[in-house]
C-alpha cells in the first residue's frame, strides 16, 4: 500500500496550523501543569527514589528516533530482561505508578517533547524500535503512520486501542486520522481523551 502526501490534508498551511496549535497548546499546558508536576516529582522520589523521568527511544516522523519522556511508574529494574508491553496490574509497577497510570499523569512530560517539535498533541502513538521491526514485517501498511508526527493521544487511543491491543486495528485508525485530518478532528480527539481519562475506571 502507498500513501502520497496529497492523500492527507496535513500539508502546507495545514501543517503550519497544526504546529502552531502544538506550540501554544503545549506551552500553556506545561505552565498550568507545573505545580502538579512538582507534586508528582516529589511523589515518585518518596515512593521509589530517583530517577523521576523515564526516557525511552521511540520512532517518530519519517522514521526519526527521539527520547520520549514519562514520569517513572515502574521499578528501576523493570526492563532488565528487555522491553515489553505493560499489562493491567503489572507487577513491575510501583504503587504510586499505578495512580499515575490510572489518570495518565505519567504522560505529562511529553508536553516537552511536543514543545520541542519531536511529537504532536495528537497523532499516532510512537512505538519502540524493537517492536517496529516485527510490526512492519507483519503489517505492510505499518510505516504509513510515520507520515505525520507521533502524538500524545490519537484516534486509535480514544477508541480504546492502547497497550497490548490489535495492531492492525490501530493502523487502520491511524491511517484514517492521516487521511481525514482537520483542526476540528484534533480538538475532538483531545476532548475525547480528557473524557476517557476522567471516566475510564479501567485505565492502564
Amino acid at each position: 500500500p502507498i500513501i502520497h502526501l496529497r492523500d492527507s490534508p496535513l500539508v502546507g498551511w495545514a501543517s503550519v496550523q497544526k504546529r502552531s496549535f502544538d506550540v501554544v497548546g503545549s506551552a500553556l499546558a506545561l505552565t498550568a501543569a507545573l505545580p502538579v508536576l512538582l507534586v508528582l516529582t516529589l511523589g515518585v522520589i518518596v515512593s521509589s527514589g530517583p530517577p523521576v523521568l523515564y526516557r525511552q527511544k521511540r520512532m517518530g516522523l519519517d522514521g526519526g528516533m527521539f527520547s520520549m519522556l514519562k514520569l517513572r511508574t515502574m521499578r528501576r529494574d523493570a526492563e532488565g530482561s528487555g522491553p515489553g508491553w505493560s499489562q493491567p496490574e503489572d507487577p513491575r509497577r510501583t504503587r504510586f505508578g499505578t495512580v499515575l497510570r490510572r489518570f495518565s499523569l505519567d504522560e505529562l512530560p511529553q508536553l516537552w517533547n511536543v514543545l520541542k517539535g519531536e511529537m504532536s498533541l495528537v497523532g499516532p502513538r510512537p512505538e519502540q524500535p524493537e517492536f517496529i521491526q516485527e510490526f512492519r514485517r507483519e503489517i505492510p501498511s505499518y510505516m504509513l503512520r510515520h507520515k505525520v508526527k507521533s502524538g500524545m493521544t490519537g484516534w486509535a487511543q480514544v477508541h480504546g486501542l492502547r497497550g497490548d491491543t490489535s495492531m492492525k486495528a490501530r493502523i487502520e485508525h491511524d491511517i484514517y486520522y492521516i487521511q481525514n485530518w482537520s483542526m476540528a478532528l484534533d480538538v475532538k480527539i483531545l476532548t475525547m481523551t480528557i473524557g476517557s481519562v476522567l471516566l475510564d475506571r479501567n485505565g492502564s
